[in-house]
């Protein structure tokens, strides 16, 4: 799961937003747990059910970080991916 994307996502996060570099699925879904700025989006749901199964050995990181940055735009935080 600690397994490095092969380009990093950029997010602004926390209060004050600041940018935040992630680069592992592991980061992801730390992120999308304790940082994210909402509870519910369809996005984030199949984000953090697809890095699970990056934990899992059934789907592959990269998966995850498309994942990731289709919930980062829902949530309206995505800086570039």
């Amino acid at each position: 799961m600690n397994t490095p994307w092969k380009k990093p996502v950029v997010v602004k996060l926390g209060e004050p937003a600041a940018e935040t570099v992630i680069e592992t699925t592991q980061a992801a879904a730390w992120a999308m747990i304790e940082d994210w700025p909402v509870e519910d989006g369809t996005l984030l749901d199949r984000a953090l059910v697809i890095c699970a199964a990056v934990d899992a050995g059934k789907r592959k990181p990269e998966e995850a970080r498309h994942a990731f940055v289709d919930a980062a735009a829902e949530a309206g935080i995505l800086v570039r991916a």
